[in-house]
């Protein structure tokens, strides 16, 4: 019965026309979000993408503005976090749009409360200058955080010209007979690593959450998606690429991650701890994944059809406007105060104690072995972005090799898991992830693209 429904599903799709209006509706938006986040541009001395220069051009108007920009809005963040925790306002707890800013966990609102107290320290000056140093919190306040200030304002405000006109529907279609034979997964998880890949990784841990509760996951696929494919976004690359002055090399180096990137989703779900997951669903609900396209229909021909009739659902263009600025919002109020929490903890760690020094060791024979120039240096890098994905960027920067920054910094993009963002956001969700998962899943992603991005370095160099 189902399958004859599904057989005249697909009899009217096939005999429904696209109007040209309906596909304008899907193209247009779908293809400025490409050219503005996806193709790069010739700028100054290098390339880079259009995103990118605008988030440059923002950086120049406001200059030494932004951190105290970027300061006020980290205050802001812990004042209302805490006014939702104690009073719990209506206003706040009944909107969707405010309770995902500001309604959350007390782990989370205790890091944003140690954000604020290093940024008001480092803005200021004031306290134990190993707190807000120019090697410590005042490098993350006045360097690294202008930069994701102005870089997730055009970004967040743009995403959904890539994420809300079907592109990531025609995407999954065309994607899905890849994703089982090569990655072990079904084929509507391509839309979660598009979605991370072309949005943020959080938005992939969301995606993948709901649909394993949904049951359109099992468990082992779930911890898959969670772990292999909530992937450093484009905009967390163009921070990373900037921050380590290597713009120029921005075509090399997003191939050297896609393939390292590609290499890892293909391994990691075929050795433990990800291939001894259970294949069996979420306790509390029934098995819904369908994956059949209808009957004559092509995989084209249908992903084109659900991406123009989700462009035409979605013409409310002031509710994608609102979307947009909720990512902003998120964030500035959400991001920022976690990386100069964690960020200001663990550039402390690495400045003034030995710990990243001797957990790095084991790699300065590796690198040794891959001719990467300054590996004494480059090693601790290797194992510090376990915390936070920006700091092998910040440590890195102040090395001369240009070959190890960009081994550095692509290595921490492909790294994925990073304790600030992802990594906590899979600990607190209901995927079946532990925190020892997360640690083996991070060496190993480390041991397996290290020597491909090592690679592409030597020829690019």
């Amino acid at each position: 019965m189902e399958n004859e429904g599904l057989k005249n599903k697909g009899q009217v799709e096939l005999n429904r026309s696209i109007s040209t209006s309906g596909f304008l509706q899907f193209f247009i938006p779908s293809a400025i979000g490409i050219i503005l986040f996806v193709i790069p541009f010739p700028y100054e001395e290098g390339v880079t993408i259009p995103v990118a220069i605008l988030a440059k051009q923002v950086q120049a108007i406001l200059s030494d503005s932004l951190p105290y920009i970027a300061t006020a809005f980290v205050v802001l963040a812990v004042v209302l976090s805490l006014f939702t925790s104690l009073v719990k306002p209506r206003f706040i707890t009944k909107s969707i749009f405010f309770s995902k800013l500001f309604k959350v966990s007390t782990f989370w609102l205790i890091a944003r409360l140690i954000g604020m107290v290093f940024s008001i320290m480092a803005l200021f000056r004031i306290g134990p200058e190993w707190i807000w140093s120019d090697v410590t919190g005042g490098l993350l306040l006045f360097e690294l955080i202008p930069v994701l200030f102005s870089v997730f304002l055009f970004a967040g405000l743009l995403l959904p010209l890539l994420l809300d006109f079907g592109l990531l529907d025609l995407c999954g279609a065309m994607l899905k007979k890849i994703m089982r034979p090569l990655f072990t997964l079904p084929g509507r998880s391509s839309i979660d690593c598009l979605a991370s890949w072309l949005g943020d990784g959080t938005i992939g841990v969301l995606l993948t959450t709901k649909q394993y509760e949904e049951g359109y996951y099992t468990k082992r696929e779930a911890a898959v998606i969670g772990t292999t494919f909530s992937v450093v976004s484009i905009t967390f690359t163009i921070v990373i690429i900037a921050y380590m002055d290597l713009e120029h090399m921005f075509g090399p180096f997003y191939l050297s991650i896609v393939v390292a990137g590609l290499v890892a989703a293909i391994i990691c779900p075929r050795i433990p701890p990800l291939s001894r997951k259970p294949d069996t669903y979420y306790e509390e609900a029934e098995k819904r994944l369908d994956e059949t396209i209808p009957e004559g229909l092509t995989p084209f021909r249908w992903g084109l059809l659900k991406a123009v009739s989700h462009a035409e659902r979605n013409n409310n263009y002031g509710a994608v406007v609102k979307g947009g600025i909720g990512n902003v919002l998120d964030m500035w109020l959400g991001v920022i105060p976690i990386v100069m929490a964690i960020g200001t903890v663990a550039l402390v760690i690495a400045e003034f104690t030995p710990v990243f020094t001797y957990l790095g060791a084991p790699f300065v024979p590796i690198l040794n072995v891959l001719q990467v120039p300054e590996a004494n240096e480059a090693a601790q890098t290797m194992v510090i972005g376990f915390a936070d994905m920006f700091l092998p960027a910040i440590i890195g920067s102040s090395i001369e090799s240009e070959l190890t920054r960009f081994v550095i910094g692509a290595v921490s993009v492909t790294q994925l898991i990073y304790m600030s963002e992802v990594g906590g956001l899979l600990l607190g969700s209901k995927l079946p992830v532990s925190f020892t998962d997360l640690v083996i899943i991070f060496l190993q992603r480390t041991f397996i693209t290290l020597p491909i991005i090592v690679l592409f370095a030597h020829l690019f160099f």
